[in-house]
């Protein structure tokens, strides 16, 4: 008797407990910190373009940190919606014309190519101060979980070319903006 007494009292204690936790599984989530939204990385990594070239002049080029990706924006004001670009990796930076071996550090290389000018011919002035080889002036990318290095390759017959080091080959996209081109590099591959 006292061990059917001790497997009815085991039944109703199991019993109980899953009625409480079956009574508790449909229930809403407390209330608390929402779980960060999921970032998009189908954007995938081969090469992108767009038509239009030689639109206006590059007046400036600037850096942007977000949750999901690292941002790099070209800015061609006057450019419109007619700004071309290509953007590829690349195993090694070379400058167009000249052929001229650039190093970028980083686990790899976006070669961008913005058609815009940074040379005025007519007036004979650098519409933007970048210098052959040299890192982009007034673009800081210390902190950045994606990018690792920025060369300015030169402009020639209406093409703007940057080197771009970024930690990994990585997913991006090109956004073409008016007056703007904007180049997105994920920070993983499933963020």
């Amino acid at each position: 008797m006292r061990r059917i007494r001790a497997a009815v009292a085991v039944l109703a204690l199991v019993g109980g407990t899953l009625g409480a936790a079956a009574g508790t599984a449909g229930a809403a989530p407390a209330e608390g910190p929402r779980a960060a939204a999921a970032c998009p990385t189908g954007w995938g990594s081969g090469a992108k373009g767009g038509a239009a070239m030689g639109a206006d002049h590059l007046r400036d080029i600037r850096t942007g940190k977000h949750d999901c990706y690292d941002r790099i924006v070209f800015d061609v004001p006057g450019g419109g919606d007619r700004i071309g670009y290509h953007v590829q990796y690349v195993d090694r930076f070379y400058a167009d014309p000249s052929g001229e071996y650039i190093p970028v550090a980083g686990g790899a290389i976006l070669d961008i190519r913005i058609g815009a000018w940074s040379w005025d011919l007519e007036a004979g002035v650098p519409t933007y101060p970048g210098e052959a080889g040299e890192s982009l002036p007034g673009v800081d990318i210390r902190g950045y979980s994606t990018f690792r290095d920025t060369r300015f390759g030169g402009t020639f017959e209406g093409q703007t070319q940057v080197g771009l080091g970024v930690r990994a080959r990585l997913p991006f996209r090109v956004t073409q903006l008016d007056d703007r081109i904007v180049v997105d590099v994920a920070h993983s591959w499933t963020s």
